[in-house]
C-alpha cells in the first residue's frame, strides 16, 4: 500500500470519482424519467445520454490535454466520475440485445448505428468545440 502522499492522493480520487459518478448517475436517471413517456420502445434516453456524454467526454478531455483549464483533479471527477456514471454504455448494449431478442432488428440497427456514429460524431465535435481554449 502507499504511504504518506500516495494515500492521500488515492483517497481524494476516489471521493472526486465518486461524487462525479454520483451526480452522473443522478442526472442519468433524471434523463431517463424525462424520456420515459415518450419512449414508445425506443431507448431514446439511452441514446440521448450515449452522444450528449461523448461530447462532453470528448470536450473536456481535450480541454485536459491541451490546456490548464481542466486540472487533473477536476478531469477525474468531470470525465471520469460524471461521465462514466452519466453515460451507461452498458445499459445501451443490453437495451441493444433486448431489442435483438424481442425481433425489432430495425430499432435494434438503428440504436446501434445512432450510438457508435452519433457518439463518435459527437466526441469528435467537442474535441473541435475545445480547439479555441487551446
Amino acid at each position: 500500500m502507499p504511504s504518506g502522499g500516495g494515500v492521500v492522493k488515492h483517497s481524494l480520487a476516489i471521493v472526486l470519482v465518486g461524487a462525479g459518478g454520483f451526480l452522473g448517475s443522478v442526472l442519468r436517471y433524471l434523463v431517463a424519467l424525462a424520456f420515459a413517456p415518450a419512449a414508445a420502445g425506443f431507448p431514446f434516453a439511452t441514446l440521448t445520454v450515449n452522444i450528449a456524454g461523448s461530447f462532453l467526454i470528448g470536450f473536456l478531455s481535450e480541454l485536459a490535454v491541451s490546456t490548464t483549464l481542466v486540472s487533473p483533479e477536476a478531469r477525474l471527477f468531470l470525465v471520469t466520475g460524471f461521465c462514466g456514471g452519466f453515460t451507461t454504455f452498458s445499459a445501451y448494449m443490453y437495451e441493444d440485445a433486448s431489442l435483438v431478442r424481442d425481433g425489432e432488428l430495425l430499432y435494434a440497427g438503428m440504436y446501434l448505428a445512432g450510438s457508435v456514429i452519433g457518439g463518435f460524431a459527437a466526441l469528435y465535435s467537442g474535441m473541435l468545440a475545445a480547439k479555441p481554449w487551446s
